[in-house]
Order: structure tokens, then sequence, then C-alpha cells
């Protein structure tokens, strides 16, 4: 997903998020529910860890400096990493700690119909913002079932605000039936068990975004494809006798750097292999436009 698609959906989000966490907060002070306010502390959560988002994308284009000499594309990642770390402090903390409580202290909610006037209107919000984002990201990732797209993107940002929104859609759902049975069985702990299933919905999503950013944040190669490809074409060189080793590496959702290390023929003169890796440079960054960097290292073959 290039970063113009990104924004889109997240700019999406950001607007919805916004509209629906004053619904939600609004109702939570009228009606008392537990599980509201959950929903309404999560919204709120959501709206900020899509401005950070933006933030981070918006660093991620500063260009390459002497203290950065590679740029600053991890910033896309940090900040994402930073997002899961909101969800499950804010957003999972405070939604259990909520919900706790209401078990602790169970009340009856006050205007019920509104509790469900707004999750209604909140399910079509996050529905269209969902169905947005699950748009774009359907549009990458082609025939691979999403867990693989997800481990296979460089781009958290392409999947972090599909988990979001997944994780809003499932906790206005478990709102709605913690009030309802509540209402239906008088059974009052049920708005704070809702409360308490939220925030553990919230605690798994921030998990599973904290496992998937991180390990972009401390440095994947890039996808199989690419180093296959490099390979072959380091392999097709007249001068090179034997590929010894590809290393890749993302610098950021739209920087891959190369390392290569080849054994170059024994005649070959300095001019012959200059020129060879002047040809490999320009032909691996013009089949694979991410690759921004290539070095090349002369050393023998590797027993």
């Amino acid at each position: 997903m290039s970063h113009s698609g990104s924004k889109k959906v997240i700019f999406a989000a950001l607007a919805g998020n916004t509209l629906i966490s004053i619904t939600k907060m609004f109702a939570a002070s009228v009606t008392g529910s537990s599980a509201m306010l959950s929903e309404g502390i999560h919204s709120i959560v959501d709206t900020g860890n899509q401005g950070l988002l933006l933030l981070g994308l918006k660093k991620a284009d500063k260009p390459a400096d002497e203290a950065h000499p590679f740029g600053y594309g991890k910033e896309v990642y940090f900040w994402s990493f930073v997002v899961a770390i909101l969800i499950f402090a804010v957003g999972a903390g405070v939604s259990l700690y909520e919900g706790i409580h209401h078990l602790q202290h169970p009340e009856p909610i006050q205007n019920v119909n509104l509790t469900y006037i707004v999750l209604g209107l909140s399910m079509i919000f996050e529905g269209a913002a969902w169905f947005f984002a699950f748009k774009e990201f359907s549009r990458i990732k082609g025939r691979r079932t999403i867990l693989q797209e997800v481990r296979r993107s460089k781009d958290p940002s392409a999947f972090v605000v599909l988990f979001e929104d997944s994780a809003a859609m499932a906790g206005i759902l478990v709102a709605f039936l913690g009030i309802w049975l509540g209402q239906q069985t008088g059974w009052l702990w049920l708005d704070g068990a809702a409360s308490v299933v939220i925030g553990l919905i919230l605690a798994l999503t921030a998990w599973l975004l904290a496992v998937e950013t991180k390990d972009l944040l401390i440095g994947e190669s890039a996808v199989p494809e690419v180093v296959a490809s490099v390979r072959a074409m380091a392999a097709e060189v007249n001068q090179v006798e034997h590929v010894n080793e590809v290393l890749t590496l993302h610098m950021g959702p739209e920087y891959v750097l190369v390392n290569l290390s080849l054994d170059f023929r024994n005649d070959c003169t300095a001019e012959e292999v200059e020129e060879a890796i002047a040809k490999l440079d320009q032909r691996i960054k013009l089949n694979w436009p991410l690759v921004k960097k290539v070095f090349v290292e002369a050393e023998r073959r590797k027993a």
C-alpha cells in the first residue's frame, strides 16, 4: 500500500472515530453504562492512534540527512508500536478497570434506548470505516489470506487501521449484547462483564499489533521474491563466479537496502568489476523500485 493509500484509510477512520467517540462519551455520561464508557474510551484511543499514524507517515517522508543517512522510514514502525502500547495501556487497561468496578458495584442503566441508538449509529460509522480499510487491504493482498498479507506487509499502517476497526466492531457487538442481556435478565453485572470482554479484545488486538510492528522495528528482510530475484540477477553477471550472500533490510515501507557478497572471477580487471557492479545496481533498482541502496562486497567464495 502506498503512503497515499494509507493516508486515505487513516483519514477515513480518523473522521469516523472522532464523531463516534464524542457520541459514545455523551451517551456514557447520560446512561451510566460501563460498556458504553469502555466503548467511548476505545474510540478516543483509536482517534489518537490515527493521529499518531499520520504523524509517523509525515516523519517518514523526511529526506535523509547526515544524522540519518538511510532516511526516516522507520518512523512509521516506531509510531505504530506506540499505537499498540496505547491500545493496551489506555484502551484495555481502562476498560478492564471499569468493567471490574461495575462487576463489584453494578448499577442500573439510565435511558437505555439512547445506548441502542448510539451503538447502532456507531456500527454504521465503524462499518463504513472498516469496509474502506478492508477494501484497500484486499486490493494489495491479492490471493493471499489476511494473516499471510499481515506477515508479508512492511507497511504497518496498512493493517493497524484494519485491526483497530475490527476490534471496534467486535466491541460494539459485545457492548450491545451486555446491555441488552442485562435489561432482559435483570442481571446488572452483565454491563460490567461486557466492559471486561471489550478490554480483553483490546488487549489481544494490542498484542497482535505489537508482535508485528516489533519485527519491523527490529528489522525485517525484503519479501522472498525480492531476495531470490536479486540473487538470480547477481548470478547472471559474467564477472561473478559465485553469489555468497544476499542480505536485505527494510529501512521503511518503501525503502529496501541490499548488501551483496560476491566472488568475482580472478581474471577480471578492477575496471570490469566496477562496470559489472554499476550495471547490476541499475538492473536491481529498475526491477525493484523499492530498492534504494545496493552495496557490493567482493569476497572469496565461502565454504
